[in-house]
């Protein structure tokens, strides 16, 4: 794992074409935004695991 420090409107590239822009930093939260092609997916750990588990009880 890569740990990196960044100040808001700083940004992380990965590849060629994604961007992760630190938008917000209050506290002990930040909000990022991420800008990636729309064929790949961009999702909460959360959010994956429900798609993942509801996927697996349909099978």
């Amino acid at each position: 794992m890569l740990v990196l420090s960044r100040k808001k409107n700083e940004r992380i590239c990965i590849g060629e074409n994604i961007v992760i822009t630190i938008v917000e930093i209050r506290g002990d939260k930040i909000r990022i935004g991420i800008d990636a092609p729309k064929d790949i997916p961009v999702d909460r750990d959360e959010v994956r695991k429900r798609i993942e588990e509801q996927l697996a009880n349909a099978a």
